[in-house]
């Protein structure tokens, strides 16, 4: 019989697989390093996918301002970039004091509560790239013994409903708005293996795209070089 590392870690290697249809999504830890980035991608999101990812229609300087006061050393915050640097997803995990959640407080008897806010940009959809983002977020969680994952969205963000009700997330509809919770279980040796192997994978990937992209910059620099292309 399969042990349970095995069956825990089984569907996200398949999961993980490339198909002719769909490329690999690589999901990155973000830092500091990250934050202009991540201005840029929410600054193009348009009116509508403002509404969904911050619950109302935010101009752009609060969208500056949000960017600009995200805590790295706080909050976790994933990303999936695409050849160019640009970040095509991501993935906001947000800690709080459970007593600071009177609807979940009930919920765990953990001290901590994770809340989740994905955003993923227009071209970049039907690619899985959201729901990546919430698989990384939830081994992150369990490794961090947390074991209650919040989201709260509108009603209407079909993609956010779409990704709680495929991770079995228990949801509450009210006044136009959704709130799901899922209930996660413990860490284990298989999930702390497979957050390291991912991270390590997509910082690679990333490296990749970087120096790919450096190169092409530094061959446009020779005589003759966008002629003979």
């Amino acid at each position: 019989m399969r042990s349970d590392e095995q069956r825990e870690i089984e569907p996200l290697r398949k999961a993980d697989k490339p198909t002719a249809q769909k490329p690999a999504v690589r999901v990155k830890e973000l830092s500091e390093r990250d934050r202009r980035r991540l201005l840029m991608h929410f600054l193009a999101l348009d009116r509508d996918d403002r509404l969904l990812r911050f619950g109302s229609v935010l101009p752009d300087e609060l969208v500056t301002r949000y960017a600009q006061m995200l805590d790295f050393s706080r909050d976790t915050v994933f990303g999936v970039y695409d050849d160019n640097l640009r970040l095509l997803g991501v993935g906001h995990l947000a800690f709080a004091d459970r007593e600071s959640m009177p609807a979940l407080r009930d919920a765990t008897d953990k001290s901590r509560i994770a809340e989740f806010g994905v955003s993923v940009a227009s071209h970049a959809r039907g690619l899985g790239i959201g729901s990546k983002l919430f698989e990384r977020a939830a081994i992150h969680c369990r490794n961090e013994d947390i074991d209650t994952l919040y989201m709260h969205c509108l009603s209407s963000n079909a993609t956010m409903i779409h990704i709680a009700r495929k991770a079995g997330m228990e949801i509450q509809r009210a006044y136009g708005e959704a709130d799901a919770y899922l209930k996660l279980l413990p860490a284990s040796p298989a999930t702390m293996l497979q957050e390291a192997v991912e991270e390590q994978v997509a910082t690679l990937d990333f490296t990749v795209k970087a120096n790919t992209k450096a190169a092409a910059k530094w061959w446009r620099r020779f005589p003759g070089f966008k002629k003979r292309a």
